[in-house]
């Protein structure tokens, strides 16, 4: 994943190297000539340093790789080995990302983006903390990420082709992978999926204009009793630039889970549903990969530069994600010590900051120092987009228990992949630390459970929505909810666990989680989809891809019926009228209804709350259903425009905003509405972030294709509607879908949004889009011979030392002392000692 604080301006800078150099010298011919020739070999035998023991890769026709390996160490090299094949620039610009070495690569010469980017990740350490993560292994954890460094490493040392495009047009040699760079990305996701520190800013900013009655129309989902409370300090501080002193990852994350008892499905065992939404981009984050060996099997989605199965099943279990969207970070206010700035103030007195220096690179250009600060809270923000973000005299510290020295999050996904029941997968889930996830997991023996592990901060005081002063001690954290007390269950009474990143607690609950909650649309849909019967894979894989938004269908009719009576409204108009009042809310990309109300409802919240909100409107732009619906049954002050002298009632505003709607929907597409279509302006954003902006080759690099859905259907469709030029743009959502069958873990069904290759001339560049689309599955299973007969391709990989009295895997026979070959005969395999 490339943090969209990196994309656009990469992709300027790639657009005007390929214009300046590679389209003049190559020619358009030669530039593709070129690209092919950088297709990774998925057949035939490669000798490698680094193996044990020879391995079969066997990929289906869908490129998905079957490491057939003697030992779990010999697998993992063969995962580092075959995502290098396929994801090495999308591992480069994530470990690059996490260690702040971007402008390393590009410099300033197209903006000071990657520098700033730089300087906020060497701030948080982020690359030290997965250097220690790696410390926190258990021998057998530790080995696996070593094993799978050593195989990208070995495909980097010995490719026969060229490396991918985007180093070619960086010219840029790739350094050898370090078993860190695998362990950043999780440091990267915990900090995209913990992001409150930023809603805390956007808090504390709308709080110096508005009163906590605005805030709450603002957000109807928050706890109404829940106290909102304004530190005194904040008067002075600088709210845009400790904003921008934050990395910007983006922070749009939400995710489906849904999970059924035995006795819930057709199939007498569980069923489990997933699909984690993340941005979309080509090639997608997800890569899916199955790992068999005497002892361990898995099968399912790994990341790129991972060598852990994210999501999946072992054979044994299987589990789901979905973030909790709980409250894990807080900003601290630190008060300087007044007779020596060096120093800062605590309940105990004057204490000093832990200091070091951070070097940054940057190309073309002197390198520059950063001197980082942390207090007893965690990292001082303190780059220059910073300096002022603290009133005088004070400083600015993130508190995270992500950032934390001991972090046992990757040792628990490793636990996880090996757990061998029900009983095991809660064992590994005590040493997950962040982000906070909600976990859905079953065995085969058919218990069903859900966990949502992670450290959750106890707060002395405050509700943590905004930042506080740390130097009274008043808000300090005192401990972390107990493991026992995280919210858990097993085999519910209801048959069911259901999670669309909705409320996992009551107000019962004695512990904060969290005092705002997106919207429950999805999961109350989800509820509706499953009623009381029992389901089978196929119907839960279909309800997937349901496209019915609960919130339009619920707020349409109080967009509809003021405007009945208003006489001064056009023929199209009222021919829009006329057609949503005959809509059913199903968000379709063939039909012009969606595109029509949902054109209305961005308008709609512009014309409410901009006048009110002023420079915060941009943060707050969204499609905001529930807003609107208390704006229209209780809070109809929010109509009068404060910027005209007159008096706007909701009416006025409706009218006013459908018109701005349809004209600028028949600008874009022209005035015949039986033309429109949604999906004319809600395509999947499927393009690469760099190549598709390169002149005249650009759409050879973009997968993007038009879909259904929304941003609160359970097929989710996410838009981003400030973007002037794109408003409607699916640019974030089910990249993955996941439905497993603990009847038959075999019969498991997995998608992804693009294709398993990163190489845009692959023919497995973009060859499950269209399945992705519509709601197809992949199943991950096979032996050998099956795998050839339905037309796998074969890669051996064999150590580079003679073997002696070494057994290799079935099908494989000497031909040399350092290499192997198949032994085919019929697809049967020959099972012979090597």
């Amino acid at each position: 994943m490339i943090p969209r604080a990196v994309r656009k301006p990469l992709a300027i800078l790639v657009a005007v190297l390929a214009l300046v150099v590679v389209v003049p010298v190559l020619g358009a011919g030669g530039f593709l000539l070129w690209l092919r020739q950088q297709t990774p070999a998925y057949e035939g035998a490669a000798t490698v340093p680094g193996i044990e023991g020879p391995v079969e890769i066997l990929r289906d026709r869908n490129a998905v790789p079957h490491i057939f390996a003697a030992t779990e160490r010999d697998a993992y090299f063969a995962l580092g080995y075959v995502h290098a094949q396929d994801r090495l620039w999308q591992m480069e610009t994530m470990r690059r990302s996490g260690a702040g070495r971007l402008a390393e690569l590009v410099g300033t010469r197209f903006g000071d983006w990657a520098l700033r980017l730089d300087r906020s990740m060497r701030t948080l350490g982020v690359y030290r903390r997965a250097e220690e993560a790696y410390e926190e292994l258990s021998p057998e954890a530790r080995t696996a990420f070593d094993a799978y460094a050593a195989g990208v490493n070995a495909w980097m040392a010995t490719r026969r082709e060229a490396l991918p495009i985007e180093f070619q047009l960086l010219r840029h040699t790739p350094e050898p992978w370090r078993p860190a760079d695998s362990l950043v990305w999780g440091k990267l996701m915990a900090l995209q999926l913990s992001g409150d520190s930023r809603d805390e800013l956007f808090r504390a900013s709308a709080l110096k204009s508005l009163t906590p009655e605005q805030m709450r129309d603002l957000f109807p989902d928050s706890d109404p009793t829940a106290p909102v409370t304004l530190a005194a300090a904040l008067d002075g501080m600088n709210l845009q630039g400790a904003l921008a002193a934050l990395p910007d990852l983006g922070f749009d994350t939400a995710s489906n889970e849904w999970a059924l008892t035995g006795a819930r499905s057709a199939t007498g065992k569980p069923i489990i549903a997933n699909d984690p939404h993340l941005g979309l981009e080509a090639p997608i984050l997800w890569y899916l990969a199955r790992i068999v060996t005497p002892e361990h099997r898995i099968a399912g989605a790994t990341i790129p530069g991972v060598p852990l199965h994210i999501l999946g099943h072992n054979g044994r279990v299987a589990w789901g994600f979905t973030t909790t969207h709980s409250d894990t970070q807080d900003l601290f206010i630190e008060k300087l010590d007044p007779q020596d700035p060096g120093r800062y103030l605590t309940p105990d007195g004057s204490a000093a900051f832990e200091t070091r220096q951070e070097t940054i690179r940057i190309a073309g250009q002197p390198d520059e120092t950063l001197t980082v600060r942390e207090t007893r809270h965690g990292p001082v923000l303190t780059t220059p987009d910073a300096a002022d973000a603290a009133p005088e005299g004070h400083v600015l510290a993130l508190a995270f228990p992500g950032l934390g020295a001991a972090d046992t999050t990757a040792e628990a996904l490793y636990r996880l992949n090996h757990a061998a029941d029900a009983a095991a997968v809660r064992e590994a889930l005590f040493l997950h630390v962040a982000p906070q996830q909600n976990v859905v997991y079953a065995d085969t023996a058919g218990t069903l459970g859900f966990l949502s592990p992670a450290l959750v901060p106890v707060r002395r005081g405050g509700d943590g929505r905004v930042p506080v002063p740390g130097w009274t001690g008043e808000h300090d954290w005192i401990g972390y909810i107990p493991f026992d007390a995280l919210p858990q269950a097993v085999d519910p009474p209801s048959g069911q666990f259901v999670n669309a990143n909705n409320a996992v607690v009551g107000p019962g609950y004695p512990y904060a989680l969290a005092t705002e909650w997106p919207d429950p649309a999805r999961a109350e849909r989800i509820v509706q989809l499953l009623g009381d019967g029992p389901h089978t894979v196929e119907e839960v894989a279909a309800q997937q891809m349901d496209e019915l938004s609960l919130p339009a269908r619920d707020l349409l009719p109080l967009m509809l019926e003021p405007l009945r009576s208003v006489p001064d409204l056009n023929g199209q108009a009222r021919a829009a009228l006329d057609r949503l009042a005959g809509w059913d809310g199903r968000m379709d990309r063939d039909r012009p209804e969606p595109l029509i109300f949902s054109w209305w409802e961005r308008e709609l919240v512009r014309r409410v709350f901009a006048d009110e909100l002023g420079p915060l409107f941009q943060s707050y732009w969204d499609l905001r259903p529930r807003a609107l619906h208390r704006v229209l049954t209780q809070a109809p002050q929010w109509c009068d425009d404060r910027m005209t002298p007159a008096r706007e009632d909701c009416t006025a505003m409706l009218a006013s905003s459908l018109k701005s709607a349809l004209a600028e929907i028949e600008r874009r597409h022209g005035t015949d509405m039986n033309g429109w279509r949604w999906g004319a302006e809600h395509k999947a954003a499927l393009n690469h972030r760099l190549l598709g902006r390169v002149p005249l080759l650009g759409s050879m690099f973009d997968l993007s294709i038009p879909t259904g859905g929304g941003a609160f259907t359970v097929n989710r469709g996410t838009t981003r509607v400030r973007d002037p030029q794109e408003p409607f743009s699916h640019v974030h959502g089910p990249g993955l879908r996941a439905v497993y069958d603990l009847a038959d873990l075999g019969n498991s069904r997995f998608s992804i949004a693009t294709g398993q290759s990163g190489n845009p001339l692959s023919p497995h560049w973009g060859d499950l889009v269209q399945g992705w689309r519509d709601g197809a599955g992949l199943r991950l299973a096979g032996d050998r011979g099956t795998l050839a007969r339905d037309g796998a391709t074969l890669l051996t990989l064999s150590p580079t030392l003679s073997l002696v009295h070494i057994s290799g895997p079935p099908g494989l026979r000497r031909i040399s002392d350092s290499g192997f070959c198949l032994d085919k005969k019929d697809g049967r395999e020959a099972d012979r000692g090597v």
